[in-house]
């Protein structure tokens, strides 16, 4: 594995226009730093960008491929103010810093694709359709995530983000991160394993809790759950688009899947059985999706 860690200092954008002091982001970097065949990965809610090591990995001899931990999570710092996770052009200015930062380190404009899962595949979704970018989304997946997501979805991951459990052992984490984590599908042990192991923050007192700060369920908190409607921002979408769906998913309905299909870039749904939120993109099936999906462009 040709891999890096890298550190990026951002500004923190603010509801209120407050100052308030800059945040790292951190990413992984695989590949061939000078390649100009660009891949940007970025996870869900309260996930992490190791999440695409297998993906990066099988991507990595094609393409420079950038993980990156969304603020609040992984090796990313945490906000100060809970408030401001609720403040979604944060998450658009720290891509766009991303993509910035990435683009300046070449003589030639890069072919910037994204990969997406679910939170991941919204800002990718909502980057593609900035005036400002400075290198156009070439193409974009985005794992089991669409412009609507239905308020009993988000009441369900409403019911363990922000809990903070802790735990007496390793194995223990693992274990109700398994737990919550089912609708991720059949994975390996060893992949279940790696998952855990990146997920997880060992505190002083040996108890084990996740990498992620609570505060980032701010939202659901602050606000009454409500169905979440992005059909604006996707029908503005001319980027060529890839979706996949698991079929027991609760998050992407078969009726808004079909829409994503007649509307905005017309995507393209690739249905996966036995999947429920979300596909992880770590089996080599849908590794072959994502890479032939991107590498026909």
């Amino acid at each position: 594995m040709d891999i890096s860690i890298q550190r990026l200092l951002v500004p923190t954008l603010s509801a209120t226009g407050e100052q308030r002091k800059p945040h790292h982001i951190v990413y992984t970097d695989w590949g061939n730093p000078k390649n100009p065949e660009v891949v940007i990965c970025a996870h869900g809610l309260t996930r992490n960008c190791r999440d695409f090591d297998y993906l990066a990995d099988a991507l990595q001899n094609d393409f420079r491929v950038i993980c990156v931990d969304v603020v609040g999570r992984g090796q990313s710092d945490w906000l100060e103010h809970a408030q401001d996770y609720d403040f979604y052009p944060l998450y658009l200015s720290d891509a766009l810093a991303l993509v910035t930062h990435i683009q300046s380190q070449y003589q030639r404009k890069i072919t910037l694709n994204w990969v997406g899962t679910s939170m991941g595949g919204l800002i990718g979704m909502v980057l593609a359709i900035q005036p400002n970018l400075p290198v156009p989304l070439n193409r974009l997946v985005m794992s089991d995530i669409g412009p609507l997501i239905p308020a009993t979805a988000l009441n369900r991951i409403a019911d363990y983000v922000g809990k903070d459990p802790r735990f007496d052992s390793f194995e223990a984490f693992k274990t109700y991160m398994k737990a919550i984590s089912v609708t991720f599908g059949p994975l390996t042990e060893e992949q279940w394993t790696h998952m855990a192991v990146y997920s997880a923050r060992e505190y002083a007192d040996g108890t084990y809790g996740f990498r992620y700060d609570p505060k980032i369920a701010f939202t659901f908190q602050a606000h009454e759950v409500t169905d979440i409607d992005l059909w604006q921002q996707w029908d503005q979408l001319t980027t060529p688009t890839l979706v996949l769906r698991g079929t027991e998913s609760d998050v992407l309905s078969v009726e808004t899947a079909a829409q994503m299909q007649i509307r905005g870039p017309k995507a393209r749904i690739v249905e996966l059985p036995g999947i429920g939120h979300s596909p992880m993109l770590m089996d080599d099936y849908q590794i072959k999706i994502v890479r032939d999906f991107i590498k026909n462009s």
